[in-house]
């Protein structure tokens, strides 16, 4: 919960609270406060129980915790049955940019990807400019369109 206070910040925190109230009530209102904690534990804990108890045996393994996105993202791609593994394993990144940086610059792409293991698509794509129509005849016009 203070992963982030420092031992200097905590010295600090407790002469404060000594100062603020006094050595005399501050044993007391730390054991409200350790009191009232547990209470709002005990009572999470409960409403987390009751809530697996009402969505039934189908849900016995659900978390909370997949409730957040980001969690729950990366519990569903790191899930093996979708064979994503494969997937992402099986793309090469740098052949990839490697590939459209020469269709970019209109070389050859089997030149530069000679060394590398074939594409698995049967080809590569063909990414250079077209040459342009040269008759330049307009398409047709549509007037209901506009």
């Amino acid at each position: 919960m203070f992963n982030d206070i420092g031992p200097l910040e905590l010295v600090t925190l407790i002469v404060l609270a000594v100062l603020v109230f006094g050595p005399d009530k501050l044993p007391k209102l730390i054991q409200d406060a350790t009191r009232t904690i547990r209470k709002i534990r005990e009572f999470s804990e409960s409403a987390k129980q009751d809530i697996r108890q009402e969505l039934g045996p189908e849900f016995k393994d659900f978390e909370f915790e997949d409730l957040n996105p980001k969690t729950f993202i990366r519990k569903q791609l790191d899930n093996d049955e979708l064979g994503l593994k494969e997937i992402r394993n099986g793309f090469d990144l740098k052949k990839e940019m490697a590939e459209v940086t020469d269709a970019v610059h209109g070389r050859d792409a089997e030149s530069s990807s000679s060394s590398s293991a074939p594409d698995s698509a049967g080809g590569a794509i063909d990414m250079t400019k077209k040459p342009e129509n040269p008759r330049d005849e307009r398409p047709p016009y549509d007037a209901d369109a506009t």
